[in-house]
């Protein structure tokens, strides 16, 4: 019997909360970091430096990645339809990759500057001003880090908890611009361009972070240990007699679960309803960010991935084969 989501009892749907969470932490990232780029541009118009330059790139890029991530919480909030029955979280995922790419591009930018820098040096000014723009925007960077940290591990969005791993990187290539202009007040103006390559190199560690985690989601990949929680789960209802064929995926920043499980045989058509909507239930309420749930439920006496084969057989013409 294949057991389909059920709804439950709760005076505002959750997955609306953690969308609305989402969509204000992009909204307020964007606005924050826009803000210190700006400052932080006029400040590189009048100094010339090429590290504050990079540092800057990267601020815009940090802030533009919170725009697909906030359309993708948008989407999140529609329901499903006949032509998208799961929704549209997958978009969440896209907007990952975008998030990949766009961190991706400055980087590049900003190696291109640094390297244009090393052939063609030019004077940097304003050193003071360089150095305030440098902390604030560490300062600033940090606390966007925590932010979205923070509310991306509360409403599961790995798109979001890497941003927030992106701003951390930010602010730590601020600080690398605080010791080229140091380097260039203590007379080695090639610190500049120096810490540009730096901030370049942080970079692109971030895209291969980052590109791992959204990837592996687009790929249906899963954290085992998470398999294991689900097991555990459904093993600690006394009607389950066991426990098979566990599967997870996330459909953006929510889990999406299929599970067999195997129940006493002489258990009714109703009793086995009941135990599989049990099962559901406790994982909706110990299972971090719950989406949905399969349960397929089988008699104990013909449990188990062995008893759902199909022995060697042919038809239609078609060569001997098994399912």
């Amino acid at each position: 019997m294949d057991h389909h989501q059920h709804h439950h009892s709760h005076f505002i749907d959750p997955s609306i909360v953690t969308h609305e969470r989402g969509l204000w932490a992009a909204k307020w990232s964007f606005v924050i970091l826009i803000g210190t780029g700006l400052a932080q541009l006029i400040i590189v118009f009048l100094s010339q430096s090429v590290a504050l330059l990079a540092d800057t790139i990267h601020n815009f890029g940090d802030a533009a990645t919170s725009i697909p991530l906030g359309i993708a919480f948008v989407f999140a909030r529609l329901k499903p339809n006949r032509k998208f029955s799961y929704g549209y979280g997958r978009v969440e995922d896209i907007a990952g990759v975008a998030v990949v790419f766009l961190i991706l591009a400055s980087g590049c930018f900003a190696g291109y500057e640094a390297v244009r820098r090393f052939i063609h040096p030019e004077k940097v000014g304003h050193i003071g001003w360089v150095a305030v723009a440098s902390v604030l925007s560490f300062f600033v960077n940090e606390g966007v880090a925590i932010f979205r940290i923070k509310i991306g591990k509360e409403i599961g969005s790995a798109a979001l908890v890497a941003d927030g791993y992106h701003a951390r990187i930010d602010g730590w290539s601020s600080l690398a611009v605080l010791v080229g202009a140091l380097g260039i007040y203590f007379g080695f103006p090639a610190a500049d361009p120096l810490m540009g390559l730096l901030i370049t190199i942080s970079i692109l560690f971030i895209v291969w972070q980052t590109g791992k985690e959204v990837f592996t989601r687009m790929l249906d990949g899963i954290d085992p240990h998470i398999l294991e929680d689900i097991d555990h789960i459904a093993r600690h209802i006394k009607t389950v007699k066991d426990v098979w064929g566990v599967r997870a995926r996330w459909i953006g920043h929510k889990l999406n679960v299929e599970i067999n499980i195997a129940v006493a045989s002489d258990t009714s058509l109703a009793e086995s309803h009941d135990i599989a909507e049990e099962v559901r239930h406790q994982l909706q309420h110990h299972l971090a960010h719950f989406g949905s749930a399969i349960v397929h439920v089988d008699p104990e006496n013909k449990s188990g991935e062995e008893r759902h084969r199909v022995n060697k057989h042919s038809h239609d013409d078609l060569p001997e084969h098994s399912h």
